[in-house]
């Protein structure tokens, strides 16, 4: 992924905005080792946004225990606020998910690796990536 600008935030704006990790991975396409993210085991109910922009990514109802590493969830919570691009930079091709209001790099989407999931879908998503809003109790 390039670290060009998106519309209303330069490069440098970025960089004061995230922590050196987080622009690792959300600018520049990096991704947190497996299983240290402080999402991927996380299993109280709520949701998941973009943490550079704050869109709306997951709910924790498509999330699920892929034993990956990552967090893993099965769709989005709206779709009109993912990207999908054509990864080809490991040798493979793959499916990158992108943030669509300011083009942050989430993670990947792997399909057909026979998940008990309604989608057979599995979207791997950087914990960096990602702020979790814990669910209002009633």
């Amino acid at each position: 992924m390039s670290e060009n600008s998106t519309p209303g935030q330069s490069a440098d704006q970025w960089r004061e905005k995230l922590s050196p990790q987080e622009y690792q991975v959300l600018r520049q396409g990096g991704t947190e080792r497996a299983y240290t993210g402080e999402y991927w085991d996380n299993k109280e109910a709520g949701t998941y946004s973009c943490r550079a922009c704050g869109a709306a990514l997951f709910a924790s109802t498509e999330k699920f225990d892929s034993r990956c590493g990552w967090p893993s969830f099965f769709e989005p919570a709206a779709d009109a606020n993912i990207r999908y691009l054509t990864d080809t930079s490991m040798g493979m091709e793959r499916v990158e998910v992108r943030c669509e209001s300011c083009d942050s790099h989430l993670g990947h989407l792997f399909s057909g690796e026979g998940f008990d999931t309604p989608t057979d879908q599995r979207y791997c998503i950087n914990s960096i990536s990602m702020d979790f809003h814990p669910a209002q109790e009633k």
